[in-house]
């Protein structure tokens, strides 16, 4: 299996080399920035890339970037993402759309020779490999989904006027609708808040609540 590494750091770079030499795979490249990368990957069309999230020249994400281009332009080609910690926006570009052929762990994870390289297979032949941290805090960002943010920008505006404390006649005048106009916005309000008729007359008073907290 043909691999090609990136890592700015020459010592782990090394080290991911030897070990994948000694557990039988052939590494066609192991390079330190995201343009050597991808010259490489044009040049030996691997199976799988092992790349760092963060490579030069500014060390942001220039190896998420990498990643991203390669899925793209070589979707066959498996990548795998090390990072130093969980940085949940890069899974995310990471894996949207697809999540087969892809794979985030940890740089800890290294160590561990046997699930290294598990991943890694996993990950050239189409199957996902992620770390349990990215999984766990992928989770939480999930629970805690903004239900303002499913609100369109007309009901935004209609909840950011009830937040100033205004009538439903005076939401009509500051925002050029009609009475009725109000009234449907604000029972979609409610309803996609999870404001029921059960709250009573409570739920404008819990709906400009939610919008502050959001």
């Amino acid at each position: 299996m043909r691999v090609v590494i990136a890592e700015d750091s020459v010592l782990l770079r090394e080290g991911v080399r030897q070990l994948l030499v000694e557990q039988g795979f052939e590494v066609a490249a192991a390079v330190g920035d995201g343009d050597e990368l991808l010259r490489a990957v044009a040049d030996t069309q691997p199976g799988v890339c092992v790349v760092d999230v963060r490579m030069p020249p500014t060390f942001t994400d220039e190896g998420l970037r990498a990643a991203l281009v390669i899925r793209s332009r070589w979707p066959g080609i498996g990548v795998l993402v090390l990072s130093q910690y969980v940085e949940e926006r890069y899974a995310t570009e990471l894996l949207g759309g697809s999540a087969k052929g892809v794979g985030y762990l940890l740089k800890d994870r290294v160590s561990d020779v046997e699930q290294f390289v598990d991943a890694l297979r996993r990950v050239a032949g189409g199957g996902a490999a992620l770390d349990p941290e990215v999984v766990s805090q992928l989770l939480t960002r999930s629970r805690r989904v903004d239900p303002v943010a499913a609100l369109t920008v007309r009901e935004r505006d209609v909840l950011r006027a009830m937040a100033e404390g205004r009538s439903n006649a005076g939401i009509a005048a500051a925002l050029f609708i009609g009475a009725a106009a109000v009234e449907k916005h604000i029972s979609s309000i409610f309803l996609k808040l999870g404001l029921t008729q059960a709250d009573g007359e409570h739920r404008r008073v819990l709906a400009v609540l939610r919008y502050l907290d959001s």
